[in-house]
């Protein structure tokens, strides 16, 4: 299963960064390959690449704001999340993710 991820937060500090950890954490757990990119104060890191997207299962977007350049993941199956649910329970949005991608 590849899993391509995109964390955003209204200020783009600390929230957007401790999803994106805590989404890597817990994919290592489930056995899940997963690509995060953060879009926070500093702008994209870690731009996932349409190649990136076009061999994800599924694009998981953890968001509070719209996210730059979402055109990118038109054709792929999407699921869209709030941060809080990535902080508060990161395993049951990944496994939700796996049953979203079948």
């Amino acid at each position: 299963m590849r899993i391509v991820a995109v964390t955003a937060c209204p200020t783009g500090i600390a929230h957007t960064y401790m999803a994106a950890e805590a989404l890597i954490k817990c994919a290592v757990k489930l056995s899940v390959s997963i690509h995060v990119e953060t879009q926070g104060a500093m702008g994209i890191e870690n731009k996932l690449s349409y190649k990136d997207i076009s061999q994800s299962d599924i694009a998981l977007i953890a968001s509070d704001i719209t996210i730059e350049q979402m055109e990118r993941f038109e054709q792929s199956k999407t699921l869209t999340v709030t941060i809080e649910e990535v902080l508060t329970n990161p395993e049951a949005v990944l496994k939700s993710c796996l049953k979203h991608a079948n």
